[in-house]
C-alpha cells in the first residue's frame, strides 16, 4: 500500500515538518489542525468557538483536496487545554458531524502558542 502526501494549494508552508494530510490506501490521515486560517496562519479571534469552527473548516478544505469529506470522517480526535472548553468546544463540533457521527476521542494537553483546540481526524475514501 502506497502513500499519498496531501497539501491544500495556496496555504502557507507550515513551520512543521508535516503534511495537511496523507492517503494511504482506503484511508486519509489529517494531521491536527488549529484555530489558525490555513491560507493566512492567522488566528481569527481568541475564543474555543472561533477556533473549533476554524480548525474543522481547515480539516473540511483539506479533505476537499484529498477527494473526501466530513461525511468520510469515521475518527476524531479532540486536544483540548481545558475540560471547562468541553461543552462549548461540543456544540460547535455538532454542527459539523450533525448525524453519522464519527468515533471521537478529547482529551486535555498542552498545546503550542496560544491555541485552544487542536482535531485530527481520520477519513475513508470511496
Amino acid at each position: 500500500m502506497g502513500k499519498e502526501c496531501i497539501f491544500v494549494a495556496g496555504c502557507l508552508a507550515s513551520e512543521a515538518p508535516v503534511s495537511h494530510a496523507v492517503k494511504a490506501g482506503s484511508f486519509v490521515f489529517v494531521s491536527g489542525q488549529v484555530g489558525a486560517e490555513l491560507q493566512t496562519g492567522n488566528l481569527k479571534d481568541e475564543s474555543i468557538e472561533s477556533e473549533t469552527t476554524q480548525a474543522l473548516e481547515n480539516i473540511r478544505q483539506i479533505l476537499s483536496a484529498a477527494g473526501a469529506s466530513l461525511a468520510d470522517v469515521v475518527k476524531v480526535t479532540v486536544f483540548i487545554t481545558d475540560m471547562a472548553f468541553f461543552s462549548r468546544m461540543n456544540e460547535v463540533y455538532k454542527k459539523y458531524f450533525p448525524a453519522n457521527r464519527p468515533a471521537r476521542s478529547c482529551v486535555q494537553v498542552g498545546l503550542a502558542k496560544m491555541y485552544r483546540v487542536e482535531i485530527e481526524a481520520i477519513a475513508t475514501l470511496h
